[in-house]
């Protein structure tokens, strides 16, 4: 297993974020059109242009409901005249490089980013054939030419004034949508190979994007030696990734998966274990058993008591309920016993007291 570079521990300082990325080829195919156009709204995909439709359409309701009659069909507008500029572009610098047919392509992906001190931090990035041609940051107002010496085409005013007011027009479109925080659910799971355990830590459905994921060994963060999946949006507008590790699989017991989001008051721990991922004792500070499925007698409560005693945060603490409720009084029984935040498992089970 080859590890990838992970996220940085530190929660990012881009609040939101307005980019595009625009996607040329010089040979279309069925399914490929000859230019396509991606809006991404804090990285949620937002609208879609290509040249076999001829139209801007429009992924959100929230983007649809805001706009002002009329404003969407300039917008097609835009795309093309950016449909028919990278047409032209490719042409040239197929001439330039004196490249006389064939399949070529062109990426341009640009926009501006919030950063968290009030600042704007424009950028654009233009790759032709997969090799980086030309980009440039208007936060730090330097180009940066990979392949040839060219202009920049102007960028620095489009990107001052013409993103900005864009991002301030959308961010009015969708604010409840976009500062809305969606916690996500994280599991964990095991498989062994070739007498190598691999563990892996599922993180789904958050939102904003900027989540951070780590293996510990004991205290030790060990982000070197895992593997990392990268942030994937879902097709609810949430985002989903992953991060996995290999270890002996007699020193499973050492190993923590760290969860980091803006939702979150704190780093989340969470392990593999016998519980379902609701009741991973790295949430909590004591478990309560009721005492009719799990008594400090039975086996099943021994071993819980012990896994328990080996998992939990701070102080193992084993609370035994002598007055469980019926399933459907439990609820109310929970809020009116326990000033906290409450997870329940299962109709008989477990309850989790953070």
């Amino acid at each position: 297993m080859t590890p990838s570079a992970p996220p940085n521990l530190c929660v990012p300082p881009v609040l939101h974020s307005l980019h595009y990325l625009d996607v040329a080829v010089s040979e279309p195919s069925p399914g490929v059109p000859q230019f396509m156009s991606l809006g991404f709204m804090d990285g949620i995909p937002f609208t879609r242009y290509d040249s076999e439709r001829g139209q801007v359409e429009l992924l959100m309701q929230w983007m649809e409901d805001g706009a002002e009659p009329g404003y969407w069909e300039s917008q097609t507008q835009i795309a093309v005249r950016n449909q028919h500029l990278d047409a032209r572009n490719l042409e040239t610098l197929q001439h330039r490089y004196n490249q006389s047919g064939g399949l070529h392509t062109s990426q341009w992906l640009y926009g501006c980013d919030l950063l968290d001190n009030g600042s704007v931090r424009g950028s654009s990035r233009y790759r032709y054939d997969g090799w980086d041609f030309i980009s440039f940051k208007l936060r730090y107002k330097s180009f940066a030419l990979e392949r040839k010496r060219e202009r920049g085409w102007g960028l620095e005013n489009y990107l001052k004034h013409v993103f900005p007011e864009w991002f301030r027009k959308y961010f009015r479109y969708g604010q409840k949508e976009l500062e809305r925080k969606v916690v996500p659910d994280v599991h964990v799971s095991r498989k062994e190979e070739h007498g190598t355990l691999i563990l892996s830590c599922h993180v789904y459905g958050f939102y904003p994007n900027t989540t951070a994921v780590s293996w510990m060994k004991g205290s030790e963060i060990r982000d070197q030696k895992m593997e990392w999946g990268g942030i994937v949006p879902n097709s609810d507008g949430t985002f989903h990734t992953w991060a996995r590790i290999e270890a002996l699989p007699e020193e499973w017991e050492q190993y923590r998966c760290q969860v980091e989001h803006p939702g979150m008051l704190e780093p989340g721990i969470f392990t593999w274990g016998p519980f379902p991922p609701l009741l991973n004792p790295g949430h909590f500070r004591s478990l309560l058993f009721p005492k009719k499925h799990s008594g400090k007698g039975s086996a099943a409560g021994q071993m819980v008591r012990e896994w328990a005693g080996g998992h939990l945060m701070g102080e193992a603490v084993i609370v035994w309920g002598d007055a469980w409720p019926p399933h459907n009084q439990r609820a109310d029984w929970v809020k009116g016993h326990i000033n906290s935040n409450t997870a329940v498992a299962g109709s008989q089970c477990v309850l989790g007291l953070v």
